[in-house]
């Protein structure tokens, strides 16, 4: 059997690789170019996204265990499906969620393509998150990682049958300080390697002139409250998320969040803290796991946000795609445009796109 490894050059995808050249699997090590690396070292709006340095340290660790190296061009699909998707998302008032176009688009659906051309069986990366098969009915599962704090389960819902069938999570049963030692024993140049934690492409971490930068169309709007009483003046939606407190420049004796963000009318509406508060959402582009949603509602808990955690609710499919949530409790900052991923237990039952 020969498998695929995505290697960015951290920790994770290291160890990852490590255990499936150590189980006498065929490895073959492939990392990807997602930008111009002149452009990013121009200073022309990339940040830290699989710099050369990154591209080095997964060299030095396919050397370390000795198995080939592959640098692939995905520049193309990065722009179209995470950076495009990532701006476009902005510009239309929304919180966009590239880490789940990237895992699911690019480390599944494009690498799964490109693996053929190796004659490989399977991808593997460093994700914490588990596959197995449901015993009865014979399908594929996506489960949570073992280590609760690092899992990635709610980046990777839109993972079909198909992809899962030939997808595997080598570090999904460790922890983090399992994975450090893994890399120390191994002798591996990246066992202290600090993790990053912010979106890869975007510098020092700053959304809004990344967005700036890339859209011509940008447009100054009003900041009301939701009686449509006008407290101020914003530069464009794109600086503000649902949610938000901080930025908003208002004076209004008492803390403002962003409730709503008005794309069509260029308006930010804020609110006291408690109006963040909502028992339902709408969903669309859901993907059920198993290949097929459910023939009534379920009971699931549900998440909104990577950090966030998970709410009983029950979720009820919808025509054209779409599913209903609604939670048992109210939660706070619910943003259009992030994932709603719906589990039993730590089994991924499915997610979609929060449309409203």
């Amino acid at each position: 059997m020969r498998i695929v490894i995505a290697m960015s050059g951290g920790v994770d995808s290291s160890v990852a690789a490590a255990l499936v050249a150590r189980s006498g699997t065929e490895a073959v090590g492939v990392s990807m170019q997602l930008y111009d690396q002149r452009e990013g070292a121009a200073g022309h709006g990339f940040g830290s996204c699989c710099t050369l340095d990154d591209l080095q340290d997964a060299r030095r660790v396919a050397n370390v265990l000795g198995i080939p190296h592959y640098i692939m061009n995905f520049e193309r699909q990065f722009e179209e499906q995470v950076i495009g998707n990532f701006v476009s998302e902005y510009a239309r008032g929304r919180t966009p969620l590239p880490c789940a176009h990237c895992n699911s688009g690019l480390k599944f659906s494009t690498l799964l393509d490109r693996a053929r051309g190796f004659g490989a069986d399977a991808v593997a990366t460093g994700h914490y998150a588990r596959v197995d098969r449901d015993s009865g009915t014979g399908r594929y599962r996506l489960r949570r990682g073992r280590d609760h704090q690092k899992d990635q389960s709610y980046f990777l819902f839109a993972l079909t049958q198909e992809q899962l069938a030939r997808a595997h999570f080598p570090v999904g049963e460790l922890t983090k300080p399992d994975v450090r030692e893994h890399a120390r024993q191994l002798g591996l140049p990246v066992a202290e390697k600090p993790d990053s934690h912010e979106i890869c492409f975007v510098p020092d971490d700053d959304y809004a002139t990344f967005v700036s930068r890339r859209r011509g169309d940008i447009q100054p709007g009003v900041i009301t409250d939701r009686e449509g009483h006008v407290l101020g003046r914003h530069g464009g939606i794109h600086h503000f998320t649902v949610g938000q407190r901080k930025g908003l420049g208002l004076s209004t004796g008492r803390p403002m969040y962003v409730l709503a963000l008005d794309a069509e009318a260029q308006r930010v509406v804020v609110g006291p803290a408690a109006s963040l508060e909502n028992r339902q959402l709408v969903t669309c582009d859901v993907n059920w796991i198993s290949g097929a949603p459910p023939s009534s509602s379920v009971r699931a808990t549900v998440q909104i946000r990577h950090r966030h955690p998970a709410a009983a609710a029950v979720v009820t499919p919808l025509p054209d795609g779409r599913a209903q949530v609604v939670f048992e409790e109210p939660q706070r900052a619910v943003a259009p445009g992030q994932a709603a991923v719906f589990y039993d237990g730590d089994v991924v039952l499915g997610g979609g796109w929060i449309s409203s």
